[in-house]
């Protein structure tokens, strides 16, 4: 009882909505929009490859070689594929998850920027039919890599910023899917690690008409609303840690951070199930350190904390980050579990009616595997596209019924005729 009063004061403080399938407290999830795979594309993008590992490479167990110690359910994959977004969106709305933040670079046409912004685009199309929620986090890192790179210039640094923020403003933030807190639409800053005093911030921002709810990594700046945490994987640097993040000194960590928040207008708490970094196998630069999955709990209880604490907002970190390890998204060396375990705390914590079950996951993957098997038939194509409509408005029955059927009907073709033999 005390729990839900706690949620209910949220709700009214915060500015979300109340009625209806409205919810006290958004889960939302952290997603990479830089994935290029063939055949999809004609090459294989760095976030699979990182310049050491060659996915043409495929092993005895029919895995190619990724830059990832995971391996994605579906394989290695392409962030512009449809039918990999249709997939995702589906797994986030059986998941229980209400919407999507996307680590955007911007809109320039600059190193693969230009392509990130492209899938971001397509992305937010599909979360948008889906019924999900979508926000953006602006990575400012970018704009000093484009000022060493002669793209821009120092001087120019902060008229580029308020060009990109009026891009922004023009495309998403009036977009009814765009998500908002109160009245703003909500913005992340990955840092910041470019612009750090506030009055570039003020500048940046007061070109626009109405001012995001403003979050950056940790600390609050005094321009902004509030601030986001990630995985502290810094404090497994420190002497006698063995590289390894322990359960203690991340428990300090968000305390702290907890505690820092009360004294904001609004914060958003991270959950996140593990870390394990591939870097210094791909020879790029040590690892950032170390945080075990523990069987799930790491993800539970960083979740329950998310969802049960003062804060405006549960971020999932993230969705597919390979690199990082930290993908809930699902894989063969967790399947759905991380998944399911957003299903059972969205159930206790905030939705008590939700109804979504693991089972329910799988029928994601019958629709990307129709859609793959059977991509020149319009006519299972236009069912297809009515179960995705039945799987967005919670409408299992119907949708299991016409996959069965359409399975029955289109059984897969067989190996020779997908290897085109």
């Amino acid at each position: 009882m005390k729990l839900k009063f706690f949620l209910l004061l949220a709700l009214l403080a915060f500015g979300w909505p109340i009625g209806g399938a409205a919810l006290a407290k958004p889960i939302l999830v952290y997603y990479m929009p830089w994935y290029v795979a063939k055949p999809f594309s004609s090459a294989w993008g760095w976030h699979w490859t990182m310049d050491h590992f060659n996915p043409d490479v495929v092993n005895a167990s029919g895995e190619r070689q990724i830059a990832s110690w995971y391996y994605p359910l579906i394989g290695p994959y392409d962030s512009a594929d449809p039918v990999v977004l249709e997939y995702q969106v589906l797994l986030m709305k059986l998941a229980g998850i209400d919407g999507v933040v996307v680590d955007w670079y911007g809109a320039d046409n600059y190193l693969d920027y230009g392509l990130n912004n492209e899938r971001t685009a397509a992305l937010f199309s599909y979360a948008r039919k889906a019924g999900l929620k979508f926000s953006l986090c602006y990575e400012d890192a970018t704009i000093q890599q484009k000022i060493t790179g002669g793209y821009l210039t120092a001087t120019g640094a902060v008229a580029h910023a308020q060009q990109t923020m009026h891009y922004v403003e023009t495309k998403y933030f009036g977009d009814a899917s765009y998500l908002r807190l109160k009245d703003q639409p909500v913005l992340l800053n990955f840092g910041p690690q470019f612009f750090k005093q506030d009055s570039q911030w003020q500048q940046i921002f007061s070109v626009l008409s109405n001012p995001p709810a403003f979050f950056t990594e940790d600390n609050r700046l005094s321009s902004g609303v509030g601030a986001f945490n990630w995985p502290p994987m810094w404090l497994s640097q420190a002497p006698g840690t063995g590289g390894v993040l322990s359960s203690l000194g991340l428990e300090g960590y968000l305390t702290s951070f907890e505690q820092n928040g009360q004294a904001w207008p609004a914060y958003i708490s991270s959950a996140f199930p593990r870390f394990h970094d591939i870097y210094q196998k791909a020879g790029i630069r040590n690892y950032w350190g170390y945080l075990g999955d523990r069987s799930g709990d790491t993800f539970r209880d960083t979740l329950t904390r998310a969802l049960t604490n003062n804060s405006a907002i549960a971020q999932i970190v993230t969705w597919n980050d390979y690199g990082e390890g930290t993908m809930v998204e699902p894989t063969r060396e967790y399947g759905y579990r991380d998944l399911g375990i957003i299903q059972d705390l969205r159930r206790q914590f905030v939705e008590p009616g939700f109804a979504g079950q693991t089972n329910d996951l799988t029928l994601a993957l019958r629709v990307f595997q129709l859609r793959r098997d059977h991509s020149s038939n319009a006519t299972v194509a236009a069912e297809l596209d009515r179960v995705f409509a039945q799987l967005s408005t919670n409408n299992l029955p119907a949708a299991r019924l016409a996959l069965t059927r359409l399975e029955q009907e289109f059984p897969p073709p067989t190996k020779a005729v997908r290897d085109g033999r």
